[in-house]
């Protein structure tokens, strides 16, 4: 059995939700101090490959970095390379699906956030840098949490926009979910099902680790909330 989709996977997985991370809380923090319109309009161009076929993003991805797009164009020019077909091509192709989970988790996050801890910390001549790193993102750590783990699973599963933009190279660009499709193309129906089993024990763990995260504050409020004692 070879284990080049899984290592593959893994490692487009892990790349892909770092960038997922810290995209997706910069682009949440500065859409949720848009205005009405503003936001809306930005919600709703980063939100796209989320409810768009993988598919479609795939194709506006290969159109987009292909020989004849803008970035494919840039990148042959300047490092003499193209994106399409390359080990890269899956960690692009994840970041781009993935990175709307972040987006939405965090622009949740911060705009339940507290809003009298930021002035209090203002009051108090603290800078916005140290407010946002000391403040904000720590009362924020479990939606954060809960994000990356859902970049990462989605990341992890990515299909339709791999296959359109990475191709099918075996050992540079096969990750698990194109793996299970040329195993079930070949007819090769016990390979497919080694990759399924595997692709699913580390679902299940993915499920487990933001059931974990989402329970805990949960825990966290019912054990701070006062105990009345006697009658009224």
């Amino acid at each position: 059995m070879d284990l080049s989709p899984l290592w593959i996977s893994l490692r487009t997985a892990l790349i892909a939700t770092v960038f997922a991370v810290f995209i997706g809380i910069a682009a949440a923090y500065y859409v949720v101090r848009l205005g009405k319109i503003l936001k809306g309009i930005a919600d709703g161009i980063l939100t796209l490959p989320m409810v768009l076929p993988p598919t479609v993003v795939g194709f506006f991805l290969l159109v987009f970095f292909g020989i004849h797009g803008p970035a494919g164009q840039f990148m042959m020019a300047a490092f003499n390379t193209r994106v399409v077909f390359s080990w890269y091509a899956p960690i692009i192709a994840s970041t781009v699906v993935a990175f709307p989970l972040m987006y939405r988790s965090m622009r949740g996050a911060f705009e339940q956030f507290d809003k009298t801890l930021i002035y209090s910390a203002q009051t108090l001549g603290l800078r916005n840098t140290f407010i946002f790193w000391r403040i904000i993102l720590p009362n924020c750590r479990y939606s954060i949490i809960a994000g990356t783990v859902l970049a990462f699973a989605r990341a992890l599963g990515e299909f339709g926009a791999t296959i359109m933009l990475a191709g099918n190279l075996p050992g540079k660009t096969t990750t698990l979910s194109v793996a299970v499709y040329s195993a079930m193309a070949a007819g090769n129906n016990a390979l497919a099902y080694k990759y399924v089993l595997i692709n699913l024990a580390i679902s299940f763990a993915v499920l487990l680790i933001v059931n974990m995260a989402a329970d805990r504050p949960l825990k966290r409020r019912k054990k701070s909330l006062p105990v009345a004692k006697g009658g009224i």
